[in-house]
């Protein structure tokens, strides 16, 4: 264990983003924070640094402490990932940044449970809400590369037209996706079925293949 990787963790419990920034800057972490290891520390729980931000809540720190090189999905031996931790312990606006970075809805703890499950748990009911809403965005943008994948597949016997109406309909859905506000289950779940309608002859010629 290093200096700075105590002085990181102090800096986490205490929630002195200030002095956390400091150290980065001190240890030249903006330039190469694939090349150090800033966040090996852990805890008895097996928590690091970036763990025990989102256990804690500290969304800001969860923030700086991706862009200098921690990775958003660490876990601990037992499974819990960041985005388990902030989901249990009911941390809705962590939850929201670690989505914004990226992170895996779909991981599971040893016990088998993904974010949304553990929020449901311990009926953080935010959290829960807010992942459901994200595993439905990601369900259908998810839907979107697979229609994309069969057009580029050069194996794929699709006329000009078929290829045409699929990135058409792949070009309207990004857009929505991009555009909408306030969006719902239910709405992510209509955009999904209307895709499958529009490409059912399409999808149904090349399953007869």
């Amino acid at each position: 264990m290093t200096s700075i990787q105590e002085e990181i963790f102090k800096c986490v419990l205490s929630g002195d983003l200030g002095a956390i920034k400091e150290h980065f800057e001190c240890e030249g972490a903006a330039e190469e924070p694939q090349e150090k290891d800033w966040f090996g520390l852990k805890d008895e729980g097996g928590r690091n640094a970036l763990l025990t931000a989102c256990m804690l809540g500290r969304s800001a720190i969860v923030r700086e402490l991706v862009r200098n090189g921690a990775q958003v999905d660490e876990h601990t031996v037992r499974g819990y990932s960041s985005l388990h931790l902030a989901a249990c312990w009911g941390h809705l606006e962590t939850v929201r940044t670690l989505l914004e970075l990226g992170a895996d809805t779909q991981a599971k703890t040893f016990r088998g449970e993904r974010p949304v499950e553990l929020a449901r748990r311990y009926s953080k009911t935010d959290c829960a809400d807010c992942l459901i809403l994200a595993e439905a965005k990601q369900d259908l943008m998810s839907y979107l590369d697979f229609v994309k994948d069969l057009i580029s597949d050069a194996e794929r016997n699709l006329t000009k037209e078929e290829k045409n109406i699929c990135t058409r309909v792949c070009s309207a859905k990004s857009d929505w996706i991009q555009s909408v506000q306030h969006s719902t289950v239910s709405d992510f779940i209509a955009q999904r079925k209307d895709i499958e309608d529009t490409l059912q002859p399409i999808l149904s010629k090349l399953s007869a293949q």
